[in-house]
């Protein structure tokens, strides 16, 4: 196995995670984990394919990483600022028993 397919099957695992989270589970919090696990995925493939590439250019790969991660955390910070508002007006962060959205 090269080590590039060593990355890739890695990140396919990391996505494969990421997705079950964010699909199977109920909490939000949760799901925002596997949201960031799946972005986290996307990221090493970013940086794989830099380093193994035919002409790697100087820092292609991690400025796509860094901008990735950068978007990363402003979703986060979203995603935690939505799930505490819900939060504190369902007390709950169940996703099955917030079936309202009023304001």
């Amino acid at each position: 196995m090269t080590p590039l397919a060593g990355y890739l099957l890695l990140a396919a695992v990391l996505f494969c995670i990421g997705l079950a989270a964010a699909l199977t589970r109920r909490n939000a919090i949760v799901v925002l984990i596997g949201i960031e696990l799946m972005l986290n995925a996307a990221n090493l493939n970013f940086i794989a394919f830099w380093q193994f590439g035919a002409h790697p250019a100087p820092v292609t790969g991690i400025m796509f990483a860094l901008f990735a991660i950068g978007i990363a955390a402003a979703e986060a910070a979203v995603g935690l600022a939505l799930v505490i508002a819900v939060y504190r007006h369902y007390r709950t962060t169940n996703m099955d028993e917030i079936n309202e959205l009023q304001g």
